[in-house]
């Protein structure tokens, strides 16, 4: 549905909306996670001690933490649209370069390179939803989300059983392979994805300028929060599991635990399409699936064989859901014309919070030499979850319904 011009930036169609908003989402995390089933290869090549490996997996995070505020300015300058363009094609170009690393440091440049890229493209995402399908919001983030958790559990599933075995075990080769579909993304927003630079004099113009998030607005830090213990569970685990599954000596597990985990997600995020917009708003999801990752801690730590994929399977739905319902709410907790603004503020402070963990984790393994010490810290991530989700539910619940259609 097309808008006028004095409605602001025009709209797609809604399934080429949606199409669109999956393809942007499904570039977030595959190639930051393309490493994670690659970990022994790179830490034996590059001669990593696993405080370094908890670092590689955290400098994305440091980047998203910089650059999201950052990305909120360049998106009221730029518009969405132009911004996601320009950043997919950042975020490929990096991640092919970090096939190229001859140390641990070119490795850490190519890293800090694409996680510039994806934090100043994350807050588009609730802001292309507010643009495009403003009366589908929910199933907007949805769809994006869902096409996040796809590529995540592409990269888990198909990196070991198939993308290893077609490149001769070659981690670098893997990694370039993962490259093209973010590619692809950036070629297909180039052909059809409109323009959203809104027009001037609009309200939406006016309201665009206005970047800086508010750091006083409690649901800011509850969005923050949540959002980060939810991203420091997944990539700690995403990060740790491998080697620690080659610590006890059942590395054979590695694949089936990360592609069972990236599966679960899927199954997770099409189920949220149909349910996220009557689970949004309520607490009990909090309460269950946010002390779930927990449960599938003490099943990787206390388990053996499956019992371990069951434990990740576990963690990776669990996660999925509550990761749908704090993505979806910006635009529901925001005025139309500052999604942006909180958006970028909510991805601030969930991966400041978020590039602390992995660290933690590596560091905490290496100072006593008992790999299941690993996971102290994201257990302690998945009661935190639980409870700032319980109130941000709260707060969602409170929100003015007209704030979501309109002005608030």
């Amino acid at each position: 549905m097309q808008s006028s011009p004095s409605a602001g930036p025009a709209a797609p169609k809604l399934l080429t909306a949606l199409a669109l908003l999956w393809l942007a989402g499904s570039a977030l995390r595959m190639t930051i996670l393309a490493v994670a089933p690659m970990i022994p290869g790179i830490h034996d090549d590059l001669h990593m001690t696993e405080t370094q490996v908890g670092l590689l997996v955290g400098l994305p995070m440091v980047m998203f933490a910089l650059a999201g505020i950052p990305g909120s300015l360049l998106i009221a300058r730029n518009g969405a649209v132009r911004i996601t363009i320009v950043m997919l094609f950042v975020i490929a170009a990096a991640s092919a370069a970090r096939a190229a690393a001859f140390d641990i440091w070119t490795m850490y440049a190519a890293t800090l390179l694409m996680g510039f890229g994806i934090a100043v493209m994350q807050p588009a995402l609730p802001t292309l939803v507010r643009n495009w399908v403003p009366q589908h919001a929910t199933l907007g983030s949805a769809a994006s989300t869902n096409g996040l958790l796809v590529g995540v559990a592409a990269v888990s599933s198909l990196t070991i059983p198939f993308i290893l075995p077609a490149v001769g075990q070659s981690w670098r080769l893997a990694l370039v392979v993962w490259t093209i579909p973010v590619v692809v993304a950036g070629l297909l927003f180039l052909a059809i994805a409109p323009s959203d630079r809104p027009h001037s004099g609009s309200a939406v113009s006016t309201g665009a300028r206005r970047w800086w998030p508010d750091w006083k607005n409690p649901a800011l830090w509850l969005l923050g929060l949540t959002m980060g213990s939810n991203n420091s569970i997944y990539f700690a685990v995403n990060a740790f599991l491998p080697d620690y599954l080659n610590s006890r000596g059942e590395g054979h597990l590695i694949g089936a635990a990360l592609g069972s985990m990236g599966s679960s997600q899927i199954v997770a995020s099409f189920l949220m399409m149909a349910a996220a917009q009557r689970l949004q708003r309520g607490a009990w999801p909090y309460l269950l699936f946010g002390i779930m990752p927990l449960a599938g801690v003490f099943g990787i730590v206390l388990g053996a064989g499956y019992w371990i994929v069951a434990g990740a399977i576990l963690v990776g739905f669990s996660l999925a859901v509550t990761f749908v319902l704090v993505f979806a709410l910006p635009p529901v907790l925001s005025a139309p014309d500052e999604v942006h603004r909180m958006a970028g503020g909510m991805f601030t402070i969930s991966y400041t919070f978020a590039m602390i963990i992995p660290v933690l984790c590596g560091a905490i393994w290496d100072l006593t030499a008992v790999s299941w010490t690993v996971f102290v810290p994201i257990g302690a991530c998945a009661v935190a979850l639980t409870v700032l989700g319980f109130f941000l539910s709260m707060r969602a619940a409170s929100a003015n319904p007209a704030a979501v259609q309109g002005d608030s």
